[in-house]
């Protein structure tokens, strides 16, 4: 038998050279929206690096000026000086950097949670939340980490490589040369592991974001794991994905490893080297012991800044195909194909027209069929079927949520696809069959309808949808914070909830989408006139198993199998004697008892 959780995910691409070259810049320009701070910051590294590669000739001159027995106090001064305008660029670093790397960390995660949440349905339902959480909170703390080094190392530490070696080439050649055959070999190194490691780091990623999906995954899911007793096997299918991720990860820290120490193993060889050289030269008179200490400072410099500059490149390559997800999910296009929508939506009226609608599922033979109806304005339109017949998929394509592969669907003659999307639902409110709540307070919930209620006009929904009375039951009243997808309601409680929502945004088109299928029948009645109310001059699509929401509208629309085979109104239906009398006789359509 396979062991839980044991299917290894498809890996993304490897990170190349070019790749992480992209990746790394693509991060400091997310540094633009601030480039006056970045570059004075910059500039402040700049000047650090200056400083730090004065500081061995200093020493060196200081030394030289001993040995001669003449006062060095010349140099003294320089030094201090250099230092204290290295201590202010610091502390400028120091104060600035961290606050800069943390406001584009939130200005990129809040770009990505937005770019998230407005894609199409599928999107996240493909992707799985959890896989989406991981790239949405690892992303952005990994372009923290980027910026920050950037800002406060690594900058600085190619700016000091850059002025010593030409400075080490004019005290002297050879030690310089001793000094450039290090930096040779660091970056063969790195290289080299990279090449070994590229593809085992992209894996590791991909294990990453499979952990974060059963995660996502099973938390979604905690009634259904302790209804089924599926707690230890979900734990042990985790475990399962968790050795996966050691096993593709260890490997990778291997090949650093080994880098960190033969590294270190150059860097003491190169030491040496320049001590032993510098001391030949210097019994031949030509070096001094000053220039000798100046070197051995260069050479401490360039190590330092060699295994600072190694362990970015070891981070950067690591983290590469967490970023690469990152910016994927920031490019991602929900009309990249297509020209995005201008137009309003100007004082709607709410008629409705569906003609030659079409849309298949990808990669399924399911989806709706030829939809043809209209539902004029301030009129009520039922839609009914079995399960899976196309009927949710139908509004779904009015709300655009789905576009259709063929066919055209307007409001008031105006083909939506021509609308912008916040215009189209802006004219629309829905309660949906699962209510759709927020971990936050019962005010809240109702004001996402209009944000800008007033609370009279809040309670004065509530009293509508017939909430009122429970909600000022609860501790707090409407201030009351009733817990994630509302868990700390019953399920009718929630509906009305919903519904209260959906009589406070007061669109003239009112979609409802099993909207009392969690409603006992004494609750459902009050509900019922509330909807009732509500439905008066405005455009009603009712998807519902119960004739009390049925019977009474103008037109009633038959599914089955993605397609509309019967429509009337009731009593035409049920003379008829298809598939509607069919499903009422049978009790597919009838009152709760």
């Amino acid at each position: 038998m396979a062991e839980p959780g044991a299917d290894a995910p498809a890996a993304p691409r490897a990170p190349a050279p070019a790749d992480l070259a992209h990746v790394y810049v693509r991060a400091i320009a997310m540094l633009a929206p601030e480039r006056r701070l970045a570059l004075t910051l910059g500039a402040a590294n700049v000047v650090v690096a200056l400083i730090l590669v004065a500081e061995p000739i200093l020493f060196g001159k200081v030394v030289d000026a001993v040995s001669a027995k003449r006062p060095p106090f010349d140099e003294i001064a320089v030094w201090a000086a250099l230092g204290l305008i290295g201590v202010l660029a610091g502390v400028l670093v120091s104060l600035f950097a961290d606050q800069l790397a943390h406001r584009r960390r939130m200005a990129s995660m809040t770009a990505a949670f937005e770019r998230a949440i407005a894609m199409p349905i599928g999107f996240i339902a493909e992707q799985g939340s959890g896989r989406v959480v991981r790239t949405m909170l690892a992303g952005a703390d990994t372009l923290f980490w980027t910026l920050l080094g950037f800002l406060r190392e690594h900058l600085a530490a190619v700016a000091q490589l850059l002025f010593l070696f030409p400075v080490a080439f004019v005290m002297n050649w050879r030690l310089a040369l001793v000094l450039l055959a290090l930096a040779c070999l660091y970056s063969a190194a790195n290289g080299l592991v990279v090449r070994r490691t590229e593809g085992g780091q992209a894996s590791v990623e991909a294990h990453h974001q499979a952990v974060f999906g059963r995660i996502g995954d099973v938390i979604g899911n905690v009634p259904v794991v302790h209804a089924y007793e599926r707690v230890a096997s979900e734990a042990e299918g985790l475990r399962a994905l968790g050795r996966q991720l050691l096993s593709a990860q260890f490997p990778v820290l291997a090949w650093w490893a080994v880098l960190t120490v033969s590294t270190r193993a150059a860097a003491t060889f190169a030491m040496i080297l320049v001590f032993a050289i510098g001391a030949a030269l210097a019994q031949k008179d030509l070096m001094s012991v000053g220039e000798i200490v100046s070197f051995a400072g260069f050479a401490t410099l360039l190590i330092g800044r060699l295994d600072q500059i190694a362990g970015a490149a070891a981070r950067l390559f690591t983290q590469a195909p967490t970023l690469q997800a990152f910016f994927a999910l920031l490019d991602a296009d929900r009309d990249a194909a297509t020209p995005q929508p201008q137009d309003d939506l100007p004082a709607p009226r709410g008629d409705i027209r569906f003609d030659g609608v079409t849309f298949r599922f990808p990669r399924s033979p399911t989806g709706v069929f030829d939809l043809s109806f209209g539902a004029p304005a301030g009129r009520t339109v039922a839609l009914v079927g079995r399960t899976g017949a196309g009927k949710t998929t139908a509004l779904a394509l009015l709300q655009r949520l789905r576009d259709p592969d063929e066919g055209v669907i307007t409001i008031d003659g105006k083909d939506i696809r021509t609308v912008r999307v916040d215009a189209l639902r802006a004219a629309m409110s829905i309660v949906f069959q699962d209510a759709g709540l927020f971990n936050r307070s019962i005010r809240e919930n109702i004001a996402i309808g209009r944000p800008s209620a007033t609370d009279a006009e809040i309670e004065d929904a509530a009293r509508q949808a017939e909430a009122h009375a429970f909600i000022t039951r609860k501790p707090g009243g409407y201030d009351f914070v009733i817990g994630e997808r509302g868990a700390l309601l019953s399920g009718g409680e929630r509906q009305r909830i919903a519904i209260a929502r959906a009589i406070l945004k007061n669109a003239p088109i009112l979609i409802l989408d099993e909207a009392t299928s969690a409603l006992d029948p004494v609750t459902e009645r009050r509900v019922k006139r509330a909807l009732d109310a509500a439905r008066r001059g405005r455009t009603t699509l009712v998807i519902a198993h119960r004739l009390s929401t049925i019977v009474d509208a103008d037109l009633i629309l038959v599914f089955d199998q993605g397609r509309i085979i019967e429509q009337g109104p009731f009593e035409a239906l049920m003379a008829r004697d298809g598939l509607f009398a069919e499903m009422v006789r049978e009790s597919e359509l009838g009152d709760a008892a």
